[in-house]
């Protein structure tokens, strides 16, 4: 029997590293479309394409049985009016032509899963939004040009022309992994330098899932058929920053953590050429729709997710 067959659009990265590990061990074929193939790299195949045109790639769609479009250019960099240009346009181009390119399949892909984001919700110190949340920028979280993008991601995504194939919105909440291009071996470097404690008030929720559900999460949407439209992607139990570094240093046995306020954050953030509001906002999601569909969360809570990771820190999932 020919393997089954799944596409990652813009899967060089992190998240596509971490979802062809899965796949593979799965017995999938994976096939990544990148702008700089270079060769086979974990049995994996790479096709070139340019995320804005329809080009020879497109054969590989054919019989897929799933497509998972993780195209992007990373946020973290300042938003100066060229990087809002190149952010915004490196997520709405490669989703505009991948549903043009499955629109014009003559046996399309069974399911496409895109990528958006839980920084769609409103910032939150209250109740944890799930699907149904409230969508919204907020001025003193500086998230507004982040929802903007998200919000017409989502749009491209829906406008899509592709009435044969199941379509699934993941709004993902932050991955945490040992791979070195990933924020979880960041956090751990704090710890260990002794800079590890709060960051602003530390008030701030944040949302995270361990790659291992991300990625189950994902072969579960694939394989149940009658799913389709919005999924959070995000363990049940979001924590503060506060916590969330608390049990850091616990783990690590590191008992100080110096803080560090919104003016040391803003000055780092410059000096970093990143934005304040990758820390500041405050997440507070829950995956409604899968639990209510009885999806089984391995690590549900951080400090089982941490110590598992911490564990296994030694692995780097990008070599």
């Amino acid at each position: 029997m020919k393997p089954r067959r799944i596409i990652l659009a813009g899967g060089s990265g992190f998240l596509g590293q971490v979802l062809a590990r899965h796949f593979l061990a799965r017995g999938y074929e994976v096939a990544v479309l990148t702008r700089r193939p270079t060769s086979v790299v974990l049995r994996v195949r790479e096709v070139a394409w340019d995320g804005e045109t329809l080009g020879p790639w497109a054969q590989e769609l054919e019989n897929a049985q799933a497509v998972i479009n993780l195209a992007g250019r990373s946020v973290n960099c300042r938003y100066h009016e060229r990087n809002r240009k190149v952010i915004l346009e490196s997520r709405i181009n490669p989703t505009r032509v991948l549903g043009a390119a499955i629109n014009l399949c003559a046996t399309p892909p069974l399911v496409w899963l895109n990528s958006s984001t839980a920084t769609i919700y409103r910032h939150t110190f209250g109740m944890a939004w799930d699907e149904a949340g409230e969508i919204g920028g907020t001025p003193a979280a500086k998230d507004e040009f982040s929802v903007q993008v998200a919000q017409a991601w989502e749009q491209t995504f829906a406008a899509a022309p592709t009435s044969r194939t199941r379509k699934v919105n993941l709004r993902s909440a932050m991955v945490l992994g040992p791979a070195r291009n990933s924020v979880f071996p960041v956090l751990r470097r704090l710890v260990r330098l002794g800079l590890g404690g709060r960051m602003a008030s530390g008030r701030q929720f944040v949302s995270w899932i361990h790659h291992q559900d991300f990625s189950r999460a994902i072969e579960w949407l694939i394989e149940h058929g009658n799913q389709e439209g919005t999924f959070n992607l995000a363990a049940p139990n979001a924590v503060t920053n506060e916590e969330m570094m608390r049990t850091l240093r616990e783990i690590h046995r590191m008992p100080i953590g110096l803080p560090a306020s919104l003016w040391m954050l803003e000055a780092g953030a410059f000096l970093l050429r990143t934005e304040t509001e990758l820390i500041i906002k405050s997440r507070r999601v829950i995956p409604g729709r899968l639990m209510a569909a009885g999806f089984d969360f391995r690590f549900s809570h951080l400090r089982e997710a941490l110590e598992d990771l911490c564990g296994n820190a030694i692995t780097d999932i990008s070599r």
